[in-house]
This record gives C-alpha cells, structure tokens and sequence, in this order.
C-alpha cells in the first residue's frame, strides 16, 4: 500500500480533495491505462470524521475495482495524535487572511490523503498492456497467418526501453552494437541480443515489452544509420544513430 497525506488549511479541503481527484487519475492514464477504463466511485456512507472519500476504479477483465482511494479526513488523524501524545500538531501559517488582513495563525492542518495499492495497479498495468492479434505474412498464395503476444507497457515502465541487434555475430555488427549501447546506457535501460534469428529476438522483446528494438547491420557500418522497430506497430524506420537518443527520449 502507498500513502500520502496531504496538509491543508481548514476551509481548503474541499478545492484541494478535487485537486488530488484530478491529479491521480491523470498519473493513472499517464501509465498507459485509458481514460474509458478509470471511474470516480463516491462513498455513499462515511467515516464520522471524513468530509469525502472517492474510489478510482480500474475495469480489469473481470469487473470494475478499487486501485486507488482519495479521502477528506478533516483534522481527525492530527487531533488524535495531538491528544493521545500530548504533543502539539499545530502549524503557523505565515500567508495572509485577506478577510482579515492578519496571518492565518496557529491551526491543526486538516488532511487530503490518497492511498494506491502497489500490487492492484501492477495487475491493472498488466492487465491493460496484455494484447494478443493475428497478424497476416505473406503475400498471394505464401499468405499465413499467427496469433501475436506482446505487453503494450508504456515506455515510461518498460523495464527494457530499447533492445539492440547487430544482425549478424561478425562483421564488426557486435562491436558497433556495443558502441550504440555504451553511448545511450545512462540515458536508457538497454540490452544487447545476438542470440536467434532475428523474428525470435522481436518476439522475446515484445513480451517482456520492450518499445524499441534497433537492428544493427552492413549499412550502419557504412552510413552509421541503424533501422528502429516499433513493438505495437511493428513498423520499421531507418535512422541515424545520432538520433537514436532524441527518438527514444521523445516517446
């Protein structure tokens, strides 16, 4: 379980409880889980000190569920802890009260707190990025068809954000491969595969969920340009290496 709780002056709660609504749901889509998918859910009965409480709710496979509770708790949490340890929980709030023109003065600060489930949002990032599709090769009579299983992790999570392939394990392709990983390793989680053929490398990339793989061959060690293979398109374009770091930075 992940906690926060947020301080507030008495009287902001309410702007401040809507504010934390908005900004969690939006860190929820921002790792890949569509907004269609997240719902407010509003408790109907509330503890006797909460103001409000709100459940953002993620649809899984099997229904929509709790990932992430956001509550109004007044001043309930601090006034307890001030009684029971007799030690004071008061802030002096230094900001001007234009009503009055004077500081806001000494308050228990009244609490906003949002508390996630690590191990719900893991299992509905899972969830989200699971995608299975059939996918045609082939032309004319040589046409077939294959059932594709990858993660479509945003490349904000991937563990792996870029894999590298020299084509072949001779040629100079190992080592211009090496050269491309040394260059981007503190700016990117990489790694390098020489292992298979290349089909079978794309697909232990994808799923793990690997955005990115670069493919190292006989052009790059004319022109330094390498192809960049896109794991949910599976489209293929040609850059320089020099580009490399912008792209990947970019997505």
């Amino acid at each position: 379980q992940m906690e926060m709780q947020f301080f507030v002056r008495p009287g902001t709660e309410g702007e401040w409880y809507e504010t934390w609504k908005a900004a969690r749901r939006r860190f929820h889509e921002a790792l890949g889980l569509p907004a269609d998918k997240l719902r407010f859910h509003d408790h109907d009965k509330l503890a006797h000190y909460a103001k409000a409480a709100v459940d953002i709710e993620f649809e899984f496979p099997f229904g929509f569920k709790e990932i992430e509770g956001i509550h109004s708790r007044s001043d309930f949490d601090l006034t307890q802890h001030q009684n029971l340890s007799r030690k004071k929980q008061q802030y002096f709030d230094n900001d001007i009260d234009e009503a009055t023109g004077k500081p806001y003065g000494n308050y228990v600060p009244y609490v906003v707190e949002t508390s996630v489930g690590a191990d719900r949002l893991f299992l509905a990032t899972i969830c989200q990025a699971f995608q299975e599709e059939t996918i045609t090769e082939g032309e004319g009579d040589a046409q077939t068809t294959k059932q594709r299983t990858f993660l479509k992790l945003h490349p904000a999570v991937a563990p792996i954000k870029a894999a590298i392939f020299p084509l072949v394990r001779k040629d100079g392709m190992p080592e211009k491969a090496q050269q491309i990983f040394d260059d981007l390793r503190f700016d990117f989680r990489l790694v390098i595969e020489d292992k298979d053929a290349i089909g079978k490398r794309y697909t232990r990339q994808d799923l793990i969920g690997t955005p990115f793989c670069i493919v190292v061959d006989g052009q790059t060690l004319e022109d330094d340009t390498v192809t960049v293979r896109d794991r949910d398109t599976r489209e293929q374009v040609r850059m320089p290496i020099a580009a490399l770091r912008s792209y990947i930075g970019e997505k």
